[in-house]
């Protein structure tokens, strides 16, 4: 298949590699010029992913249109607050017959879209039944080293979600097919705020009790958001789901927990953010949960303690007596 990969981050060149390898034709795009020749005359993208050769097959692209023309398969790395910018430069592209699979985890600050939401908003000729989420426990510094990973593959059409598996599936990498996007995509996003409540667990000092806690009623907030929403709650107990907040919320790798734990030792969100070269998708993605919780009347205790810390400066002791003091509730009612 031809295949394009927009975004070169960590994520994007850890698929246009995996891609090649699957005997795909790809092509990888960077909208700055200075790391497109960088990666092509090191074969590398040290920045992002330091230390894992990019096959030579892979042509490294600064024009987006040229990008995503005559493709049987576009794979979207850009990360969630940019994407809408990016698809509106190929918006009069005719992508009728492509299959989009988004890979970004996020929710779109000014709308509160989802990304599928917003290639529909964005793309004129795209197709509903072309779109695809990829999302699940995955991160790219594992995955370029092939080390066993699984992910889950989700379109409206289950046709599309299965080529989609088809076309990514490797020894390592296994792909698995559902078809509730609404529960997958969200699922991907929200568990990155949950995350960032983790790191703040462990840059304040608690312990693995308060972490475990964080974690199993910040999926059932997930899942209580998701359903008002539309989505399945078993799609929460996935890979997507409770899979993907497992390594979100305990891996060394994890740009959100990091946000958090430095929060949690009492850094400043803005500094914290200054230094990294990655984004971390949930700090934008609180907003917008935070927003959807508030639209849909969905009580979400974390996530609104979580935004509390990152924008309001709120102690994080403080913010975790203020959840323990909370009336006391059925564990699996509303």
């Amino acid at each position: 298949m031809r295949v394009a990969v927009l975004g070169a981050g960590s994520w994007g060149t850890t698929l246009a590699i995996l891609l090649a390898d699957n005997h795909h034709d790809v092509s990888l795009w960077t909208y700055r010029r200075e790391q497109a020749e960088l990666i092509i005359e090191t074969r590398e993208n040290p920045a992002f992913l330091p230390g894992i050769k990019i096959p030579a097959q892979i042509s490294i692209l600064t024009d987006v249109e040229e990008a995503a023309a005559r493709k049987d398969v576009i794979v979207s790395a850009v990360p969630s607050q940019f994407l809408r910018s990016v698809l509106q430069q190929i918006a009069h592209v005719d992508l009728s017959k492509t299959i989009i699979v988004n890979v970004a985890k996020g929710i779109e600050n000014t709308s509160l879209m989802t990304m599928s939401e917003v290639m529909l908003d964005v793309l004129e000729y795209e197709k509903k039944t072309n779109l695809a989420i990829l999302s699940g426990p995955s991160h790219a510094e594992e995955v370029s080293k092939k080390i066993p990973t699984a992910v889950v593959s989700a379109s409206w059409n289950m046709k599309t979600a299965k080529t989609v598996a088809a076309t990514f599936n490797t020894p390592y990498f296994r792909v698995y097919v559902n078809d509730d996007i609404r529960g997958v995509e969200l699922g991907g996003a929200l568990k990155n705020v949950i995350a960032i409540g983790a790191g703040v667990v462990d840059g304040a000092g608690f312990g693995d009790n308060t972490k475990a806690a964080i974690m199993t009623r910040g999926i059932s907030e997930m899942t209580r958001l998701g359903v008002k929403m539309g989505a399945l709650p078993r799609t929460f107990a996935g890979l997507s789901g409770v899979g993907d907040l497992i390594v979100t919320c305990m891996s060394k790798h994890s740009r959100n927990r990091y946000v958090g734990e430095e929060v949690g030792k009492g850094r400043k969100l803005d500094n914290v953010l200054k230094e990294m070269v990655m984004v971390a998708e949930g700090v934008a993605t609180c907003k917008s949960a935070v927003e959807l919780s508030q639209k849909h009347h969905t009580e979400m205790a974390i996530f609104c303690e979580v935004h509390r810390i990152l924008f309001e400066g709120k102690n994080p002791h403080q913010a975790t007596e203020d959840l323990m003091a909370r009336e006391v509730k059925h564990e699996l009612g509303n």
